[in-house]
């Protein structure tokens, strides 16, 4: 089974490129080798929202994003596991 994990967060305004490089630099680098995880990718989206969708056989790990500076944030991020359930 393949389980996906999303992190998403919104910076605080103008603070949208300091968000990604803290994704990029921090929170990929904390999930490296992480047993089972199979890729990460890191996206952006209007309104200067981050996401990280990890993508993991079985249960993900207990591994999860390092806690974001809140003063990145506009809003606390939000983290789902989703289910495959189909592929073409």
């Amino acid at each position: 089974m393949t389980l996906a994990r999303m992190w998403e967060a919104r910076a605080a305004d103008g603070r949208g490129p300091e968000l990604h490089a803290w994704v990029r630099e921090v929170a990929l680098p904390a999930l490296r080798g992480t047993p089972g995880l199979e890729r990460a990718e890191v996206l952006t989206a209007p309104g200067e929202r981050v996401l990280l969708i990890t993508w993991w056989t079985g249960e993900p790990a207990d591994a999860d994003v390092p806690e974001t500076p809140a003063d990145l944030l506009a809003r606390p991020a939000h983290r789902w596991t989703f289910s495959r359930t189909h592929v073409e």
